[in-house]
């Protein structure tokens, strides 16, 4: 009576191990080393923090990411790089505003599409730019700045870090704005830029408070306004440009993770929660200050939110003024 039974049960647990034997081997991410892409050289401000952070990284993943540094045309090689890895969570990219969404901005064909190829896994750090004038020149406030602008139309020069740089779209914006007339001068890279103002060749610059501070605090540069949303705790007396009249105008410097697009959504899960960890820890806290930086934790989809909002202003900034690299 029972062999029917009998016979039921040996061929339940035959398709079970068949069932078994045919699904795909569940693995436990991450179970290889991770390569962290990085659009810059070794030792500069963004490699620097992307080497803290995957440190921090491999303690609570308990495996190995190590720094791909790729230089090269803005971080354009760096991040299609990025987007052409494959979406397995073993190739992520430390990007940063220019790469993120400035260079699709001004370039028709940049080689990638950040809304597209990336997926992405966390917020890092969040800083802004200060609009500085050598102490000689005749205006103490971002308002007598202005005036003195709308009085010279076309007199005044510009210092940027180069043609289709987020230093560059800055000083554009502030161009829409305030409604004045002015002549940019592209420089190879930030700390040039800043040399013009500082040997009177050029009259303003709007660069990131890790090259101006120290200038500013020794009372070699003057800070006029800083782009941020709020006032910063480094220089507390230097208003925002909102509060100097100029309603709307925010223009901060991101930094972030993206993986290739398609990384399946329990491992951004699981490297978001690793990083947003890192971004608690005391040195990596105190590494964001030196820089002029601020952890901005956060969950993916409010990376996301953040990173299409800054690519649609950047695009405008850049359509406004007519920027194209191409």
């Amino acid at each position: 009576m029972r062999r029917p039974y009998l016979r039921s049960a040996v061929a339940a647990v035959g398709l079970m191990a068949i069932s078994a034997a045919s699904a795909p081997a569940q693995t436990i991410y991450p179970e290889r080393l991770i390569k962290m892409i990085v659009p810059a050289p070794a030792g500069g401000q963004t490699d620097v923090m992307a080497r803290l952070m995957t440190q921090k990284m491999q303690q609570a993943l308990a495996q190995t990411v190590i720094i791909d540094n790729r230089a090269g045309a803005g971080g354009a090689l760096a991040a299609r790089a990025a987007a052409a890895a494959e979406p397995d969570g073993y190739t992520l990219f430390y990007g940063n505003t220019s790469t993120l969404a400035v260079i699709p901005a001004v370039s028709k064909n940049p080689g990638y599409d950040p809304a597209k190829n990336y997926a992405p896994v966390a917020s890092v750090s969040e800083s802004y730019m200060i609009l500085v004038v050598h102490p000689t020149f005749p205006a103490a406030t971002l308002q007598e700045f202005l005036a003195y602008a709308r009085a010279h139309p076309g007199k005044l020069n510009y210092a940027h870090a180069g043609a289709g740089n987020v230093t560059h779209l800055a000083g554009e914006m502030l161009r829409t704005f305030a409604q004045v007339d002015f002549v940019d001068v592209a420089h190879k890279g930030g700390n040039e830029s800043v040399q013009g103002v500082l040997g009177k060749q050029v009259d303003f610059a709007l660069e990131s408070p890790v090259i101006l501070l120290p200038l500013i605090k020794e009372g070699k540069l003057r800070a006029l306004a800083v782009t941020s949303a709020e006032r910063q705790a480094e220089i507390p007396d230097v208003p925002t440009m909102v509060e100097s009249g100029m309603t709307g105008f925010v223009a901060t410097l991101l930094t972030g993770v993206v993986a290739p697009a398609g990384t399946p959504p329990a491992i951004i899960g699981k490297l978001n929660s690793a990083i947003n960890d890192t971004l608690t820890a005391p040195d990596m806290k105190e590494l964001l200050v030196r820089f002029g930086s601020q952890a901005r934790i956060g969950s993916p989809q409010e990376f996301a939110s953040f990173l299409g909002s800054e690519r649609r202003k950047w695009a405008d900034v850049a359509r406004q003024a007519g920027v194209s690299l191409d």
